[in-house]
């Protein structure tokens, strides 16, 4: 007892004032990084290059630069240049002894974004940005051209490495340019791609039509440019065309346009741009000020709101009674949209701005937007009509959706709809339990007479699955060989898939050992990853490994997976006598049950492969599944090429 009391007493000594950290200058930054920047991935990473580029664009869309470069060099370093006014240089009024460069760089909460006075609209806001940058990059060097002349100060880890100096004349240049290299302290091995930066780039350039964004980069990953200059008179709607290139739409020319605010008696603005097609799913792209918005906000609210009441206003002046039936959810299938809105003062979810808070915003966008829906619809009642008929059959889709899903629940019976071709195995508990899905019904006889009847089910595909990569989710529901699948493994997909609900414990893919096979596996595992990704994530899904050869030689019989192996076996022998007979196995359907049950079923004498994707945090995987699958032939063609040189044994 008494040394327990003691203990606590040693404890309750040991918290004293001493105990308390205080943080000072850019240290909280360095020392919980995800505060500000959201973690030390590298998503993280490129963000450090939004928040400098943020900056010339606020310099931009104030009027002040109409050009902006950004250069990713050899050794990771970035540069960002504009032409705009320059960070002052002169001492700062609360600290004389240093410039007010260095106080906003080494400064939290230190900016000129806070008063409105230099700026109406803007993408900074808490004046942490670049010094945030500055407090996660091991280098940076800040050059300002000012009153002819060029200043620059140099800083590491957030500290300065000595005062602001004069460099040189500079009679025909202004502006700022920022320099740094990301602190492999804190981002480890993530480096800066060029394609993920070139993407940011160009989002902006399109984001305001008066700025031209010139991007070089001296690192060749292969497929991005290592020069473009981006100039976009036509803003969102030259975005919007890019983005739907050769996808049929329901209006000829989407719905656009950019309107003031200030007839509403607010500074700023909202550009948008809009259109429907059956082609794929729908999306929205939200900004305030030149900042991603992906998780959405009050903009986007306003936005549908304006066009959800502008259509149904459209459906009863053309007394269409259906109309009244369209929600939010039926303008989202298939409607694609960009909207950027400019406003005073933003509040935003956290310091990565990815969703707006401002409750002004949805007035002011649904205010400046619904008008100029209306006249629009009015003056080209052929595409308004083509769109509306698409909004109608979609709310008829949802409502029959539902009133299915009604009709189930209150059924008496609770039997799944399962699909006829399905073979089911008589275990009731999923663990243990094992799905084959087999390529045609010649297959699935032999695997049907192989199974273990208590815990292995069956599905056989009719040819060829769907390449879902880039279909839209309308075609994806009407597929047959689709929705077998998922009423066989109890689960919707894409959203809907909830990984608790399989049926089975493996879901193992069986095709035959060639390239048909081959390519339908492929299909599938597409399929899996876009739309049942959880499903891979737990370890359920797995490929059969069924011989591509039967050798016989007497009394003695081996199974080979591949010629190489073959060729090994024909020259050692099997240890039997006589000649050695070659079966070669075109197909599963080739295969007895004996055969079958013994290489590819039995878990005792088979070998499965578990698929699984290891380290992804950069998104390598689904760059590669949309490089293979995708609906670019170039994309095919380029990484033959690349590596061509590596296969071997090619079964052509």
């Amino acid at each position: 007892m008494a040394d327990d009391l003691l203990s606590a007493a040693d404890a309750t000594d040991s918290y004293s004032a001493a105990s308390i950290e205080v943080l000072e200058g850019l240290e909280p930054v360095r020392k919980r990084p995800g505060m500000y920047i959201g973690g030390t991935d590298e998503r993280a990473l490129h963000h450090l290059v939004a928040e400098i580029l943020d900056n010339s664009m606020d310099e931009a869309v104030a009027g002040h630069a109409t050009r902006i470069e950004v250069e990713l060099l050899a050794d990771f370093s970035v540069i960002v240049r504009d032409n705009g006014r320059g960070i002052p240089i002169d001492p700062h009024p609360k600290f004389p002894g240093k410039s007010a460069l260095e106080v906003i760089l080494c400064t939290l909460h230190a900016g000129g974004k806070f008063s409105g006075d230099a700026y109406q609209t803007s993408g900074g806001l808490h004046g942490v940005g670049a010094s945030v940058v500055n407090a996660l990059s091991d280098t940076m060097i800040v050059q300002v051209a000012r009153n002819k002349e060029v200043f620059e100060q140099r800083f590491s880890r957030g500290v300065p490495q000595g005062p602001i100096a004069r460099i040189g004349a500079a009679p025909n240049r202004r502006g700022t340019t920022v320099i740094f290299h990301a602190d492999e302290q804190i981002f480890g091995h993530h480096r800066f791609k060029p394609a993920r930066l070139l993407k940011i780039v160009k989002s902006k350039a399109y984001l305001f039509s008066g700025v031209e964004i010139r991007w070089k980069s001296e690192i060749d990953d292969g497929e991005t440019p290592r020069e473009a200059t981006f100039h976009f008179p036509g803003g969102l709607a030259d975005y919007l065309a890019e983005t739907l290139t050769g996808a049929s739409t329901y209006a000829d020319r989407p719905f656009s346009g950019s309107v003031d605010f200030r007839r509403q008696g607010a500074p700023g603005k909202v550009d948008w741009a809009v259109n429907w097609t059956p082609a794929r799913d729908g999306f929205i792209q939200s900004y305030c000020n030149t900042v991603p918005t992906p998780e959405g906000g009050t903009h986007e609210a306003g936005f549908w709101a304006a066009i959800l009441k502008g259509v149904r206003a459209y459906g009863e002046r053309i007394s269409n009674k259906k109309a009244a039936s369209i929600t939010r959810e039926d303008l989202l299938t298939g409607g694609c949209a960009l909207v950027s809105c400019f406003i005073r003062e933003p509040e935003f979810v956290g310091q990565t701005k990815d969703r707006l808070a401002t409750t002004e915003a949805a007035r002011l966008v649904e205010n400046a937007v619904r008008d100029h829906f209306d006249t629009w619809l009015a003056a080209d009642t052929k595409s308004a009509g083509a769109i509306l008929d698409f909004l109608v059959l979609r709310a008829e889709e949802r409502l029959r959706r539902r009133q299915e899903k009604e009709t189930a629940r209150k059924t008496a019976t609770r039997k799944l709809r399962l699909p006829g071709k399905l073979v089911d195995c008589s275990a009731t508990n999923r663990d243990g339990t094992e799905l084959f899905i087999v390529e045609g019904d010649s297959a699935g006889g032999s695997a049907k007479m192989a199974r273990d009847r208590t815990n292995q089910a069956l599905l056989p595909l009719r040819g060829k699955i769907l390449n879902v990569l880039g279909a839209a989710s309308s075609k994806m529901g009407a597929n047959q060989e689709i929705n077998d699948l998922c009423q066989a493994l109890g689960v919707g997909i894409g959203s809907r898939f909830n990984v608790e609900d399989l049926r089975y414990d493996k879901i193992i893919i069986m095709t035959d050992a060639d390239v048909d096979g081959a390519h339908i596996a492929s299909l599938l595992m597409t399929f899996f990853f876009t739309q049942m990704r959880p499903m891979i994530d737990k370890g359920h899904l797995y490929l059969a490994c069924p011989p591509l050869y039967r050798l016989t030689q007497g009394a003695h019989r081996v199974y080979v997976a591949d010629d190489a192996e073959k060729e090994r076996m024909m020259a050692k022998g099997l240890g039997g006598k006589g000649k050695i007979d070659v079966q070669r196995f075109k197909g599963l359907g080739e295969m007895d049950a004996k055969d079958l049950k013994d290489t590819t079923m039995n878990p005792r004498t088979r070998k499965l492969i578990r698929v699984s994707i290891d380290d992804d945090e950069g998104g390598e995987t689904g760059d590669l599944v949309e490089r293979l699958m995708g609906k670019k032939p170039e994309l095919r063609f380029e990484y033959i090429q690349e590596n061509a040189r590596f296969a071997e044994e090619l079964d052509v």
